[in-house]
């Protein structure tokens, strides 16, 4: 494959975007509480005790509510998750990996519409899937009428 002007417009396009996102406030923000979330360690405490009892919920799940520890398993990973979840540094890594996510899913509309109007982008964000039934890349194969 010979490589056009083109293209090489188009790479350079491409690494001059990702370096734009890389270097964004989003980006930044995304990164520190990344940082804090690995850093802290009452919150990485809470993680570690929320994945010992996810490993003992699965094993729970096997057999359902027959299992003898069903109940008690059942209460405490609901209370560890909870308890994870209102973590200030679990939210906020949370919330910036979905702006760090609305940002890219925003880059790639617009790279598809500069494109095609008919290219479908699975944002999983129905304010970009406002043109197809299916919310785009369903993985159905067309049965829900998407394609």
């Amino acid at each position: 494959m010979l490589a056009t002007m083109e293209r090489l417009e188009i790479l350079e396009f491409a690494e001059k975007l990702s370096e734009q996102i890389l270097q964004s406030d989003v980006a930044d923000h995304y990164r520190e509480c990344l940082y804090k979330l690995n850093t802290n360690a009452e919150t990485q405490e809470k993680i570690k005790r929320f994945t010992v009892m996810k490993d003992r919920y699965e094993e729970v799940q096997r057999f359902g509510r027959y299992h003898p520890d069903y109940k008690v398993v059942m209460k405490e990973i609901r209370e560890l998750k909870r308890d994870m979840d209102m973590d200030e540094n679990v939210a906020d890594f949370r919330r910036a990996e979905n702006e760090l996510q609305d940002l890219l899913d925003h880059v790639s509309v617009s790279i598809s519409r500069a494109v095609s109007e008919h290219i479908k982008v699975p944002t999983g964000n129905p304010f970009f899937n406002s043109g197809s039934s299916c919310g785009g890349g369903c993985g159905s194969g067309g049965s829900c009428g998407c394609s």
